[in-house]
């Protein structure tokens, strides 16, 4: 959508916050909402796929918080070719089915009982914090991973607007042709933050963009106290924790709350509701601050919609780095992942159906804070914008927005 700045939202916009966490698809985590709402592209009850013994899989409601995704699902570049196109080794021109997740987790187990868990989702109220920000704001029916492939790559895109050619776990040191988003903002005199949890959880980012500008980091302390000084960066980008590890105080455990199979999807509602509340609470704050809650990636877990073409980046991957028999040319992007956009400027129950992927971020806040911005790659080039969604007249009560209650630990 295009940025109309007369909107009052626009107008009144001075942060804009990405919080990306872990390996869950849209309908794992979002599918039940269809049942609320007809115009979210959720679940029916009636999707499937077969196992590997012929017989046909549904979809169920018995997604649980912990200890059934285990061993963590494969999503690596040929397992998600697997899962999409029902074959390891080829896709297009074979037809996106979706038909292959069910085989894909057999792999791992060899069990064909467990492997029908990879098409168990969460019934709204299981999620109640995700789940209300998706139907109290804004939610995105086609919001994709920016390949079929795991976690480093497809953050990469939040970052830089493309992977550099990689498709792995792979750490990539060397010299880039596009800026990092916080290089951009930095050289346009922007302030912007890349907040990770602790020093024992930190970026997956870092040795990228470490480099380059220290300055960049802080951790997650550091955002709840600019959240409640109304110090915060015009951009900030949150991490969670990746790890279960002794708190640095030596005060107990810090448990993972990141959502990543098969770490207790309740740490990770705890903290959505944590960032939110932080914006949410500060009265100066909260008018002038978007919210983008969105995962990395799909984490090798079902999801019904077909990903789309898009536009390539430039570069190429082999069938040595894919795993597949034919390179890949980044020209369609990887499975659906849940995205909801916050702001008390978002109408209630907005539905968003245009097509966004990582790339969209750095689209976003270039388009934003620093207006045309011509060395970046032709995949952010081409990416839509989110922010145009904040469209109302005039900003919901304080009544109209809601609040959570966080547990203490």
């Amino acid at each position: 959508m295009a940025l109309d700045r007369s909107l009052p939202g626009i107008q009144n916009l001075r942060h804009l916050v990405v919080l990306m966490m872990e390996n869950r698809s849209f309908d794992h985590m979002l599918g039940s909402l269809k049942a609320k709402n007809d115009a979210i592209d959720g679940l029916t009850g009636k999707e499937s796929n077969p196992d590997t013994t012929g017989a046909v899989v549904t979809v169920q409601p018995l997604a649980e918080y912990q200890s059934q995704l285990d061993p963590d699902p494969n999503h690596h570049f040929a397992a998600v070719n697997l899962q999409i196109f029902n074959d390891p080794q080829k896709g297009p021109p074979l037809p996106p089915t979706m038909q292959g997740f069910v085989k894909s987790y057999f792999n791992q187990q060899q069990n064909t009982r467990h492997s029908a868990d990879i098409l168990y989702y969460f019934t709204a109220d299981k999620l109640p914090v995700l789940t209300t920000l998706a139907t109290e704001f804004a939610v995105f029916n086609r919001w994709f991973a920016s390949i079929p492939g795991p976690t480093i790559c497809n953050r990469a895109f939040a970052h830089y607007g493309t992977s550099f050619g990689q498709v792995s776990m792979d750490v990539f040191y060397e010299g880039k042709q596009y800026k990092a988003i916080y290089d951009r903002m930095l050289a346009a005199q922007h302030t912007c933050k890349l907040f990770y949890y602790d020093e024992a959880s930190s970026t997956m980012e870092v040795v990228n963009l470490l480099q380059n500008e220290p300055a960049v980091f802080g951790t997650f302390e550091d955002f709840l106290t600019a959240c409640k000084k109304d110090a915060l960066p015009d951009y900030c980008f949150i991490e969670p924790n990746y790890t279960d590890h002794d708190s640095p105080d030596g005060d107990g455990e810090v448990i993972a709350c990141d959502q990543h199979p098969d770490h207790d999807v309740r740490a990770g509602e705890q903290f959505i509701a944590t960032v939110y509340n932080a914006i949410r609470q500060n009265p100066k704050l909260w008018p002038n601050t978007a919210l983008l809650i969105v995962y990395d990636e799909h984490g090798g877990i079902y999801d019904h919609v077909p990903p789309p073409a898009c536009m390539p980046d430039g570069f190429v991957a082999q069938p040595s780095e894919t795993g597949t028999l034919d390179p890949f040319h980044f020209d369609r992007l990887g499975v659906r992942v849940p995205a909801v956009l916050v702001s008390p400027w978002v109408a209630r129950g907005t539905v968003i159906n245009d097509t966004f992927e990582h790339a969209c971020i750095p689209a976003t806040v270039t388009d934003f804070f620093l207006g045309d911005y011509p060395n970046r790659s032709p995949r952010e080039a081409a990416a839509n914008t989110f922010l145009g969604h904040l469209t109302l007249p005039a900003i919901r009560p304080e009544d109209d927005c809601p609040s959570f209650a966080i547990q203490s630990s």
